[in-house]
């Protein structure tokens, strides 16, 4: 199996790019989210990838964070939910907004993707919402690219090498909630209500850190009246 590619970015379509490996070329699907972040062609490039092989079909799948790739497992275990309904929604919500959307209960903002009418939303959220406080922890942090072409293929848990300008757009909002979701735990919150509050605190303060986070999710928590 495939868990990820580094090499030079070959060529690029609407919803695909060719990765040169030394010489191999692998076609990678990604949403389009994924495609605006990744470089130019030509240039060093590395991503998480998923590989779904059946009888009549093999294809790669790429993501910029294990956020974003474990999204992708868990939306694809849903009945009735495909690879390219999956990545509709992550183009339509990004990996953080599809954890504030399962987080939250809010089927509406899964309608809101491509392809996914209410049924399945709500399918959606009812199947996953148990799984948005693990995934949310796994925050999105991941580092440089590699100077050289090489293909790898990496344990899950292990960071992803992308350029640096992509790697503070994947790290920032997930990296903040992943901090103040363990910081609730540690405050003896169950892992249900601390999604559910980091969501709505990073919903309502988008571009808030870590601190900022546990207050406003704090106040979330706190007793009413």
């Amino acid at each position: 199996m495939i868990g990820k590619l580094t090499g030079r970015l070959d060529y690029r379509a609407a919803d695909h790019v060719l990765i040169d490996v030394r010489g191999v070329g692998y076609i990678v699907y990604c949403s389009d989210r994924t495609m605006a972040a990744l470089p130019g062609v030509g240039e060093a490039m590395s991503i998480y990838t998923d590989m779904v092989v059946r009888e009549d079909l093999m294809q790669l799948y790429g993501f910029l964070s294990l956020v974003e790739k474990e999204w992708h497992r868990l939306l694809c275990s849903v009945q009735g939910v495909g690879a390219k309904v999956s990545l509709a929604i992550l183009s339509a919500l990004g990996p953080d907004g599809v954890s504030r959307a399962i987080a939250l209960g809010d089927w509406g903002a899964v309608k809101a993707a491509k392809g996914v009418g209410p049924k399945t939303a709500q399918r959606i959220v009812l199947d996953l919402k148990d799984k948005a406080p693990g995934v949310m922890a796994m925050g999105g942090t991941v580092t440089e690219a590699l100077d050289g072409p090489a293909l790898e293929v990496v344990e899950p848990g292990e960071p992803a090498s992308v350029p640096k300008s992509v790697a503070r757009q994947v790290s920032g909002t997930a990296a903040a909630s992943a901090g103040a979701l363990s910081a609730l735990a540690n405050l003896g919150y169950g892992p249900s209500e601390a999604a559910s509050a980091v969501a709505e605190a990073a919903a309502n303060l988008p571009d808030a850190g870590e601190a900022d986070l546990i207050r406003a999710a704090l106040k979330l928590l706190a007793p009413k009246g």
